[in-house]
């Protein structure tokens, strides 16, 4: 049965080609009497053929909306690919909750120098090895293109064939549950990119006249469009057993139904979820800071699982690197870090310089702490500075492992960006292949425009047309037979084993953390920071000399960046370095 819902057409063709793109014949689909704007047909195609549909009286071959693969790129025809032919081995997965667990984030196409899926997979007893219990990958829908962040997909159910596909999606995600790891997958339902969308050739996916950062806001009054939202992030977790989903930029969703689309497809993921007997994770990025998004349906929330807090990295960004302009102005607050060590979020009502209003809500004491998604780098935050530039650019190595320490012991659920672990030297840069000389030389351009507003020099912003740009944001593996890159991807372990060990470190109840600021009137990469975690203390020393800090009695270090000086009741931590001191297990 083939169907597509295509309510601005008066005629469709199914066109049927060989691989070589020669046609095979056309058939004519009649209007479905049972679902207005669907045009449907009996005919039954075979595993891996070509087609395409045909809209009104013209001749030009469109992809279908819903296709699972693209061999030829979004231009091109589609091809038939049933989901259901995979011999899946993973019956004894029963999932991995969210609770607990270390997000790893990564691209696809520059994890490894192949840049697939396959290749991927001979590095997954890397992430199993290093602790982290998530994988998180960035959009792998199909887009325009050979490379690119993933964020310009315009076939939201195809799999990026420059990567493998979907059948070698599906051979990923088995090959991670074999290693204990669950998959996050990042998708994108708030814009499409800009070449090769053809969706407002069949109906009204777009709002006209109505606009996000990106381009047109996805048309949600219409109920077959957020179908076709919901029926997409159903496919991932349950066809390809996909374990959670990210969901990029909530904030630019917008909907003024009475049961917006977060709380719609969390109910009907929770429902999924108790089918398959495993649970499914939702986790929002969203920089309105409202707790909305996570509180329980009961008490008027969405019923999400977790949001992404901003906030966090701006107060771990600032204290670590001292940067203060832009948003990161109001973290330099001697508070900054210690508020969001407790309470979630700095702005939680409070007045935003950056928005030039009050922002955000407070989140209620009761909501579990690892439902903030918490990280020191991200692609964002790296991407889209002018070079690129990780935190190893600039920050000496002691003070990447006091990066390490506060991240991995957050109260929330830390996540570590790819080479994080090691502390990489490849840049991570904002990269894109468009193949339309225009567009491209556009991209560049008001790329170089953006920053130079912000006071960059345009020679500093590389060209994301570059096919170099894309290939220095590559990792360089050997480069963990490095000494100092050893040493800091050893400490990554050992954290995460420290996390496991103690349930401190674990713990959900915010009511159960305690922080405090010492150095508070120098500059805000020179304070000393106490964060206690129940039991546990973790203690950081970012000032130009050494700092004391109270301990309990018999209490131990657990865990230090440099050698500290341990007495009965106190702990001496030397320069940029930072210490976890507790009861010995």
């Amino acid at each position: 049965m083939i169907g597509v819902w295509a309510p601005r057409a008066e005629r469709v063709r199914l066109r049927r080609l060989t691989p070589g793109g020669a046609v095979i014949g056309e058939h004519e689909l009649a209007r479905d009497d049972r679902r207005e704007g669907w045009w449907v047909s009996s005919l039954d195609l075979p595993e891996g053929e070509r087609y395409g549909f045909v809209l009104g009286d013209g001749d030009a071959l469109r992809p279908d909306p819903r296709s699972l693969r693209q061999p030829g790129g979004v231009h091109g025809p589609s091809a038939v690919f049933d989901t259901g032919l995979f011999e899946w081995d993973d019956s004894d997965w029963t999932g991995r909750q969210l609770a607990g667990g270390v997000i790893y984030e990564l691209h696809v196409g520059t994890f490894t120098p192949d840049g697939t899926l396959d290749a991927l997979i001979g590095r997954l007893d890397h992430l199993a090895g290093l602790g982290v219990t998530h994988v998180e990958l960035l959009p792998v829908n199909a887009f325009n293109g050979q490379w690119n962040w993933g964020y310009d997909g315009v076939l939201w159910y195809a799999v990026h064939e420059g990567y493998g596909g979907p059948a070698a999606y599906q051979r990923f995600v088995e090959a991670a549950h074999e290693r204990g790891l669950a998959v996050i997958q990042d998708v994108v339902y708030n814009h499409l990119g800009p070449s090769g969308n053809y969706l407002p050739e069949f109906g009204p996916y777009l709002r006209d006249g109505q606009s996000n950062t990106w381009g047109a806001s996805v048309n949600l009054d219409e109920h077959e469009v957020r179908e076709y939202i919901i029926e997409n992030a159903l496919m991932w977790l349950r066809d390809f057993h996909v374990d959670g989903l990210r969901l990029d930029a909530v904030h630019a969703l917008h909907d003024s139904s009475p049961t917006h689309l977060l709380r719609e497809l969390a109910e009907r993921v929770d429902a999924l979820s108790a089918h398959l007997g495993r649970p499914l994770t939702l986790i929002a990025e969203s920089d309105m800071n409202d707790p909305t998004l996570i509180l329980p349906r009961e008490a008027g929330g969405y019923g999400l699982t977790a949001q992404w807090s901003d906030d966090w990295h701006h107060s771990a960004h600032v204290a670590l690197t001292g940067e203060t302009a832009g948003y990161y102005e109001d973290f330099a607050d001697p508070e900054a870090l210690v508020k969001v060590s407790q309470s979630g979020f700095f702005h939680d009502g409070t007045y935003s310089s950056f928005r030039e209003r009050n922002h955000g809500s407070r989140i209620p004491e009761t909501v579990p702490a690892w439902r903030l998604v918490t990280f020191a780098q991200d692609h964002d935050q790296i991407g889209n500075r002018a070079a690129g530039d990780r935190l190893s650019a600039t920050l000496s190595p002691e003070r990447l492992a006091v990066a390490a320490v506060l991240t991995l012991t957050t109260r929330g659920t830390p996540m570590l960006f790819m080479g994080e672990e090691w502390g990489a030297s490849t840049p991570w840069q904002f990269f894109t292949s468009h193949p339309e000389p225009e567009l491209g030389r556009a991209t560049a351009e008001g790329r170089i425009a953006e920053f130079a507003k912000m006071g960059w020099d345009p020679a500093q912003v590389p060209d994301p047309q570059d096919p170099a740009t894309f290939e220095r944001s590559h990792l360089r593996w050997e480069e963990q037979e490095d000494p100092a890159h050893a040493r800091l991807l050893s400490l990554y372990r050992r954290l995460t084993a420290l996390r496991r060990e103690r349930s401190e470190l674990t713990d959900p109840d915010m009511t159960h953390t305690l922080a405090a600021v010492e150095h508070a009137d120098a500059a805000p990469d020179a304070r000393a920071f106490r964060i206690d975690r129940g039991a546990v203390a973790v203690l950081v020393n970012l000032t130009g000399t050494d700092v004391d800090f109270e301990i309990r009695p018999g209490d131990s270090v657990l865990l230090e960046t440099a050698d500290s000086r341990l007495q009965e009741d106190r702990i001496t931590l030397g320069p940029d370095s930072a210490a976890i001191v507790g009861p010995p297990l």
